[in-house]
């Protein structure tokens, strides 16, 4: 079933169709673009062309997918220490890990400069890569349910583990690393993060822990049209500090509290304003495709990939690329690939690609790996959801929003909006979010809708955080130490 097309003359001039595979393309993830990225190199010759490549995306609800995302941080169980790459004398490393899994699973190894650095599965569109401090992290393949979302991360587990445990390794699930200080995080062999690592400290205070020191839980999820994404875009955007507290789950840095509930959301605030937040623009009038283009366009580049070879152009401008005036590479002109490599470098809140990306939730143990997608998709899927919870979002202003997105990463459900709590405003949401999860009737063989995924986030807004819960554990339990942390935060 085709989508209605804008009229812009959309088709590139190429005359090569774009394909609209969900989370399969080169773009799904970063794993699968590095893979893959050098494949697509039909040229980029209007702004039309790069409208049209997002606007393929859009596809019939009956087609909708979720993925989802979720990366933990590796630490050998002896010692608490982060897992280098080569490991140690006396344990293997990341590369072990990996080696293991690629003999395990079959998937196809991704290289960098002869490096292991992640695996794929082109069948399913999943892949396993690595973050810039090691974090291991699991790019799920589009799926039809949350049930299907919770067996993959089941497998990936029983997958790893046997792996893992003959090295000493264990995972933390954790939204940042509660004591290792930023130069004792081992740096990954990847070229585009070494580019990154000498970027972030000009353009922010906190770019570097958030390379190293973080680690979150994602989902994407599609749209059928341009006024669906721009629905679901402001729907999403407005409710991702709500994500962020019913999530936050990194209360300690350097051995200790830190002052936060969700230290890993505030080190986003100070990390590279070009690229990241919460998109004003997007709820202004006009937005679409077009304008998302232009503010991609205008997030300076990290890097031009051509061959094997990252090249630094960071701070540089895609336009300059566009018209074969960039500076560092000079006559080089844009392609899709390189396109799709620029939209993963940019990091607000929620992200538009081909689908959309929801990217506020600090990681946690399992049911909070499953309740992210089911949250996604009970109140994005659902027609009577998404536009219950816009009539709750709506009339809140961009400074009212901001304020928002400034105080919850320290008061997370007791931030308030309009008056309002985040705990009053998510029991509202839950509410419809677990009526449209109902709605959909997507069971497992036990008879259960995909609501029940949603009990753990019940029982945060009847209680307390992961954080909170962990800050008292540090304080009595605990005997003010994190160390317990490595036991009772592990996967």
């Amino acid at each position: 079933m085709s989508q209605p097309r804008l009229k812009r003359g959309l088709e590139p001039n190429s005359g090569t169709p774009l394909s609209v595979t969900p989370f399969t393309d080169c773009d799904a993830n970063e794993s699968l673009c590095m893979a893959r990225d050098v494949s697509d190199l039909t040229p980029i010759v209007s702004r039309d062309q790069l409208v049209a490549w997002i606007e393929d995306g859009a596809k019939p609800a009956e087609q909708f997918r979720i993925g989802t995302e979720h990366e933990k941080f590796p630490f050998y169980k002896a010692d608490h220490a982060p897992v280098p790459y080569a490991g140690r004398a006396d344990q293997g490393g990341i590369r072990a890990l990996l080696e293991g899994l690629r003999k395990r699973l079959g998937w196809t190894a991704i290289d960098d400069e002869g490096n292991i650095i992640g695996l794929y599965d082109e069948s399913r569109g999943a892949a396993i890569s690595l973050e810039p401090g090691g974090q291991f992290e699991l790019s799920g393949g589009p799926l039809a349910s949350v049930h299907e979302t919770a067996a993959e991360i089941e497998a990936h587990f029983a997958a790893l583990m046997p792996v893992a445990e003959p090295l000493g390794i264990g995972f933390l699930a954790l939204g940042m690393a509660p004591q290792w200080r930023r130069e004792d995080v081992p740096l990954m062999p990847k070229q585009r993060y070494a580019i990154m690592r000498t970027y972030m400290p000009k353009v922010g205070t906190r770019g570097l822990d958030m390379m190293l020191r973080t680690c979150t839980v994602q989902t994407n999820f599609d749209f059928s049209s341009e006024a669906d994404m721009v629905q679901k875009l402001r729907v999403a955007l407005a409710l991702q500090p709500l994500v962020t507290a019913l999530f936050a789950n990194s209360p300690f840095t350097d051995g200790k509290p830190n002052g936060f509930l969700s230290a890993r959301s505030d080190i986003w605030l100070h990390t590279d304003p070009d690229r990241t937040g919460i998109l004003p623009f997007a709820f202004e009038p006009g937005m679409g495709f077009e304008r998302y283009v232009d503010y991609a366009l205008d997030v300076p580049m990290y890097f031009v990939k051509r061959g094997e070879t990252y090249h630094d152009v960071a701070g540089a401008s895609f336009r300059d690329l566009l018209k074969g005036k960039l500076p560092q590479l000079p006559g080089e002109r844009a392609t899709l690939s390189d396109w799709a490599n620029h939209l993963t470098t940019i990091f607000p809140e929620v992200r538009l690609k081909r689908y959309l990306e929801m990217r506020g939730a600090d990681v946690g143990p399992r049911p909070f790996l499953y309740a992210l997608p089911a949250f996604t998709v009970g109140l994005l899927y659902d027609r009577a959801s998404l536009d219950g919870a816009w009539q709750i979002v709506k009339g809140w202003s961009a400074e009212q929003r901001a304020a928002l997105r400034v105080e919850v990463p320290r008061l997370a459900l007791e931030a308030k909006i309009a008056g309002r709590s985040l705990r009053a405003i998510a029991r509202e949401v839950l509410a419809l979010v677990r009526q449209g999860l109902i709605n959909r009737a997507r069971k497992d063989p036990q008879g259960r809708d995909e609501s029940h995924f949603l009990d753990p986030l019940d029982a945060i807004v009847a209680g307390q955080t992961q954080a909170e819960a962990l800050l008292s554990k540090y304080e009595r339990e605990w005997k003010r130490s994190v160390e317990p942390a490595f036991r009772e935060c592990a996967f």
